[in-house]
Protein backbone atom coordinates (compact mmCIF):
# COMPACT_ATOMS: atom_id res chain seq x y z
CA UNK A 1 0.00 0.00 0.00
CA UNK A 2 2.83 2.42 0.87
CA UNK A 3 4.54 1.66 -2.45
CA UNK A 4 1.35 2.46 -4.31
CA UNK A 5 0.97 5.86 -2.58
CA UNK A 6 4.65 6.63 -3.11
CA UNK A 7 4.30 5.78 -6.80
CA UNK A 8 1.21 8.00 -7.16
CA UNK A 9 2.95 10.85 -5.35
CA UNK A 10 5.99 10.48 -7.58
CA UNK A 11 3.77 10.55 -10.71
CA UNK A 12 2.02 13.69 -9.49
CA UNK A 13 5.33 15.39 -8.72
CA UNK A 14 6.71 14.42 -12.15
CA UNK A 15 3.60 15.81 -13.83
CA UNK A 16 3.91 19.11 -11.96
CA UNK A 17 7.60 19.37 -12.89
CA UNK A 18 6.82 18.59 -16.53
CA UNK A 19 4.02 21.18 -16.70
CA UNK A 20 6.21 23.79 -14.98
CA UNK A 21 9.01 23.10 -17.45
CA UNK A 22 6.64 23.45 -20.40
CA UNK A 23 5.18 26.60 -18.89
CA UNK A 24 8.57 28.23 -18.63
CA UNK A 25 9.74 26.98 -22.02
CA UNK A 26 6.54 28.00 -23.84
CA UNK A 27 4.80 30.72 -21.82
CA UNK A 28 2.78 31.83 -24.84
CA UNK A 29 0.85 28.54 -24.66
CA UNK A 30 -0.09 29.05 -21.02
CA UNK A 31 -0.35 32.79 -20.53
CA UNK A 32 -1.89 34.02 -23.78
CA UNK A 33 -5.67 33.66 -24.16
CA UNK A 34 -7.14 34.95 -27.40
CA UNK A 35 -10.59 34.97 -28.98
CA UNK A 36 -9.56 36.19 -32.42
CA UNK A 37 -12.94 36.98 -33.93
CA UNK A 38 -14.69 38.24 -30.77
CA UNK A 39 -16.92 41.30 -31.02
CA UNK A 40 -18.59 42.92 -28.03
CA UNK A 41 -20.32 45.95 -26.54
CA UNK A 42 -17.10 47.38 -25.10
CA UNK A 43 -13.31 47.05 -25.07
CA UNK A 44 -11.65 47.11 -21.63
CA UNK A 45 -8.07 48.39 -21.41
CA UNK A 46 -6.35 47.81 -18.05
CA UNK A 47 -3.60 50.25 -17.14
CA UNK A 48 0.05 49.45 -17.64
CA UNK A 49 2.39 48.36 -20.45
CA UNK A 50 3.10 51.81 -21.83
CA UNK A 51 0.82 52.57 -24.74
CA UNK A 52 0.72 49.24 -26.56
CA UNK A 53 -2.64 48.23 -25.03
CA UNK A 54 -4.28 51.53 -25.98
CA UNK A 55 -2.84 51.43 -29.51
CA UNK A 56 -4.20 47.91 -30.01
CA UNK A 57 -7.60 48.93 -28.56
CA UNK A 58 -7.74 51.86 -30.99
CA UNK A 59 -7.13 49.50 -33.88
CA UNK A 60 -9.82 47.09 -32.64
CA UNK A 61 -12.25 50.00 -32.20
CA UNK A 62 -11.53 51.23 -35.74
CA UNK A 63 -12.14 47.68 -37.01
CA UNK A 64 -15.59 47.66 -35.39
CA UNK A 65 -14.90 45.15 -32.61
CA UNK A 66 -16.79 47.37 -30.13
CA UNK A 67 -18.37 50.82 -30.02
CA UNK A 68 -17.03 51.86 -26.59
CA UNK A 69 -13.75 51.61 -24.69
CA UNK A 70 -13.31 51.46 -20.91
CA UNK A 71 -9.93 52.58 -19.58
CA UNK A 72 -9.33 51.21 -16.10
CA UNK A 73 -6.49 52.10 -13.78
CA UNK A 74 -5.50 55.09 -11.69
CA UNK A 75 -2.13 55.77 -13.23
CA UNK A 76 -2.46 55.30 -16.97
CA UNK A 77 -5.85 56.42 -18.19
CA UNK A 78 -4.73 59.96 -19.16
CA UNK A 79 -2.02 58.67 -21.48
CA UNK A 80 -4.22 55.89 -22.83
CA UNK A 81 -7.06 58.33 -23.53
CA UNK A 82 -4.65 60.62 -25.42
CA UNK A 83 -3.48 57.68 -27.56
CA UNK A 84 -7.06 56.64 -28.31
CA UNK A 85 -8.16 60.15 -29.24
CA UNK A 86 -5.08 60.69 -31.42
CA UNK A 87 -6.08 57.49 -33.24
CA UNK A 88 -9.56 58.89 -33.91
CA UNK A 89 -11.61 57.37 -31.08
CA UNK A 90 -14.29 59.93 -30.09
CA UNK A 91 -14.09 61.21 -26.50
CA UNK A 92 -17.71 60.20 -25.81
CA UNK A 93 -16.88 56.56 -26.71
CA UNK A 94 -14.30 56.40 -23.88
CA UNK A 95 -15.34 55.51 -20.33
CA UNK A 96 -12.98 55.83 -17.36
CA UNK A 97 -12.54 53.85 -14.14
CA UNK A 98 -9.79 55.76 -12.34
CA UNK A 99 -9.51 54.30 -8.84
CA UNK A 100 -7.98 50.85 -9.39
CA UNK A 101 -4.30 50.08 -8.90
CA UNK A 102 -4.15 46.33 -9.62
CA UNK A 103 -5.63 43.88 -12.11
CA UNK A 104 -7.99 42.60 -9.41
CA UNK A 105 -9.17 46.13 -8.69
CA UNK A 106 -9.48 46.87 -12.44
CA UNK A 107 -11.98 44.02 -12.65
CA UNK A 108 -13.73 44.61 -9.34
CA UNK A 109 -14.22 48.36 -9.79
CA UNK A 110 -15.16 48.07 -13.47
CA UNK A 111 -17.86 45.44 -12.88
CA UNK A 112 -20.27 47.97 -11.35
CA UNK A 113 -19.70 50.47 -14.16
CA UNK A 114 -20.22 47.77 -16.82
CA UNK A 115 -23.54 46.76 -15.26
CA UNK A 116 -24.67 50.40 -15.02
CA UNK A 117 -23.94 50.77 -18.75
CA UNK A 118 -25.96 47.63 -19.54
CA UNK A 119 -22.92 45.82 -20.95
CA UNK A 120 -23.49 42.15 -21.78
CA UNK A 121 -20.24 41.39 -23.65
CA UNK A 122 -16.75 42.81 -23.28
CA UNK A 123 -13.33 42.28 -24.80
CA UNK A 124 -10.32 42.61 -22.48
CA UNK A 125 -7.44 44.27 -24.36
CA UNK A 126 -4.16 43.73 -22.57
CA UNK A 127 -0.65 42.37 -23.10
CA UNK A 128 -0.44 38.76 -24.28
CA UNK A 129 1.32 37.58 -21.11
CA UNK A 130 -1.27 39.30 -18.89
CA UNK A 131 -4.34 38.05 -20.77
CA UNK A 132 -5.07 34.88 -18.74
CA UNK A 133 -5.01 36.64 -15.35
CA UNK A 134 -6.89 39.70 -16.57
CA UNK A 135 -9.61 37.61 -18.22
CA UNK A 136 -9.96 35.41 -15.12
CA UNK A 137 -10.26 38.48 -12.86
CA UNK A 138 -13.02 40.07 -14.95
CA UNK A 139 -14.92 36.77 -15.20
CA UNK A 140 -14.60 36.37 -11.42
CA UNK A 141 -16.06 39.77 -10.55
CA UNK A 142 -18.72 39.92 -13.28
CA UNK A 143 -19.86 36.36 -14.04
CA UNK A 144 -23.05 37.76 -15.59
CA UNK A 145 -21.05 39.41 -18.41
CA UNK A 146 -19.44 37.42 -21.25
CA UNK A 147 -15.75 38.33 -21.54
CA UNK A 148 -13.38 37.71 -24.41
CA UNK A 149 -9.65 38.39 -24.80
CA UNK A 150 -7.93 40.14 -27.72
CA UNK A 151 -4.40 40.73 -26.41
CA UNK A 152 -1.70 42.80 -28.01
CA UNK A 153 1.07 40.62 -29.35
CA UNK A 154 3.74 43.25 -28.76
CA UNK A 155 7.02 41.39 -28.03
CA UNK A 156 5.32 38.00 -28.37
CA UNK A 157 8.36 36.41 -29.97
CA UNK A 158 10.94 35.35 -27.40
CA UNK A 159 13.66 37.11 -29.39
CA UNK A 160 11.89 40.44 -28.73
CA UNK A 161 11.60 40.02 -24.95
CA UNK A 162 14.98 41.51 -24.07
CA UNK A 163 14.67 44.35 -26.56
CA UNK A 164 11.20 45.24 -25.24
CA UNK A 165 12.13 44.61 -21.61
CA UNK A 166 9.23 42.29 -20.85
CA UNK A 167 11.00 39.03 -19.99
CA UNK A 168 10.70 39.71 -16.27
CA UNK A 169 6.96 40.46 -16.63
CA UNK A 170 6.44 37.15 -18.39
CA UNK A 171 8.07 35.18 -15.57
CA UNK A 172 6.43 37.25 -12.82
CA UNK A 173 3.04 36.50 -14.35
CA UNK A 174 3.21 32.88 -13.18
CA UNK A 175 3.67 34.02 -9.58
CA UNK A 176 0.81 36.49 -9.92
CA UNK A 177 -1.47 33.82 -11.39
CA UNK A 178 -0.78 31.56 -8.40
CA UNK A 179 -1.13 34.45 -5.97
CA UNK A 180 -4.49 35.52 -7.38
CA UNK A 181 -5.74 31.95 -7.16
CA UNK A 182 -4.62 31.45 -3.54
CA UNK A 183 -5.27 34.95 -2.18
CA UNK A 184 -8.40 36.02 -4.07
CA UNK A 185 -9.89 32.76 -5.33
CA UNK A 186 -9.46 33.84 -8.96
CA UNK A 187 -8.81 30.56 -10.78
CA UNK A 188 -6.69 30.94 -13.93
CA UNK A 189 -8.26 27.94 -15.70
Amino acid sequence: MKKRWAKMLLCCAATVVLLAGLGFAFPQWFLCVENREARADILIVPGGAGGERARWAAQLFTNGVASKILLTGAGDYHGHRAILMAAGVPRDAILIESKSATTRENAEFSARLLREEGIRTAVVVTSWYHSRRALAAFEHFAPDIRFYSRPSHYAYARADWKKAGIGRYVWDEYLKLAGYWVRHGIAPF
